[in-house]
């Protein structure tokens, strides 16, 4: 099982423990596997003859013959985004409840990268994946499920009721931001945010468009900026962007996409001198730690993160219970108000 140096140089394996502790190697099994079926006194002779001998188990091998590893996996979107490690936080609190290590890595939103590591992670056995998919409906989350591994999706959902997903009304949080806009007075708002293929992102802006429509409000006064990622650089270029349209057509707000979007977008304004919210107000979306701390701190429509999380770990390791029925968690977002807005 473990192979751990001993003082002649050998590695200490579990007959050397078993050996040590005076018990059988049955004993030294339960121990590890089983502690309960084992006597108080017995087990920590046990453990002391380990702690003696710096044996470690071998989990790889724990791993083969149980059928699957003592760990649980996330295939987060980006890294580099704070919403997906909040989101990664809350399923580790769970996981650590089950006595569970968690895998974290990131598909850099490029479906043969989330393709490869799906692969990797049955190769690996996890006993559980959660993924945040580049495309809910991708056939490598199918392969995944039809070999046997539990998976969810987060922050994503597919039509149908086969796998279980938790996600946030994002068509919802699109029509929260824009009716905060349209009650502060704004009459011209652009909408950033991209690329099309990301799911919330069509879904913020159809709320989006449906609060304007509500309104009564001219739909070309409800702009479009396309963005290629959501990214601080992105909202930067979108900042370069409105820059270049005369102040009496320019949007008086801007709705993005995600905080990220809407900080890079926040600098730029600040860099040209722009009064936020006086010449340009500002919503994000996602409420990171980061958009309470702005130099102007940002409006933004709270997504419950950490709950995102700890949700879809319940469901993954909910799913070997014979009565576990797949599940579709839809939390509801909040918008947030601050000074990016309200002044």
């Amino acid at each position: 099982m473990a192979e751990t140096p001993t003082a002649t140089g050998r590695r200490a394996s579990v007959k050397d423990v078993a050996a040590a502790a005076g018990v059988s190697l049955g004993t030294v099994s339960n121990v590890l596997n089983r502690p309960d079926r084992v006597s108080a006194s017995t087990r920590e002779r046990v453990e002391r003859a380990m702690a003696q001998l710096g044996f470690v188990r071998n989990e790889s091998a724990r791993t083969l013959r149980a059928g699957h590893s003592s760990t649980l996996a996330y295939v987060m979107l980006d890294a580099g985004n704070p919403f997906f490690t909040d989101v990664a936080q809350g399923i580790e609190q769970v996981a650590e409840d089950a006595d569970l290590s968690l895998f974290l890595c990131t598909s850099d939103n490029r479906p043969a990268r989330e393709a490869a590591h799906l692969h990797h992670l049955q190769q690996h056995q996890a006993q559980g994946v959660l993924v945040t998919p580049v495309d809910p409906d991708s056939p490598a989350l199918d392969e995944v499920v039809g070999r046997g591994t539990p998976l969810v999706l987060i922050d994503r959902a597919r039509a149908g009721d086969d796998l279980c997903s938790v996600s946030v009304d994002d068509v919802l949080g699109g029509r929260l931001a824009v009716e905060h806009l349209v009650d502060l007075g704004h009459t011209r708002v652009a909408f950033a945010g991209g690329p099309t293929t990301i799911g919330q992102v069509r879904d913020r802006h159809a709320g989006a468009v449906a609060a304007w429509h509500d309104a009564g409000l001219p739909p070309e006064d409800l702009t479009l900026i396309p963005c290629a990622a959501l990214t601080i650089a992105e909202g930067r270029a979108v900042g370069e962007q409105l820059a270049g349209v005369p102040r009496k057509r320019r949007p008086t707000a801007v709705f993005c996409a995600n905080d990220l979007i809407a900080l890079g977008l926040l600098q730029q304004a600040i860099g040209r001198g722009w009064k936020v919210p006086d010449d340009l107000a500002i919503v994000g979306y996602d409420d990171i730690v980061f958009a309470g701390a702005a130099a102007v701190p940002l409006t933004s429509v709270r997504q419950p993160r950490e709950e995102l999380g700890r949700a879809a770990a319940r469901l993954v390791l909910d799913e070997s219970s014979p009565e576990h029925r797949h599940e579709q968690v839809v939390f509801t977002p909040a918008l947030v108000a601050r000074a990016s807005t309200i002044g």
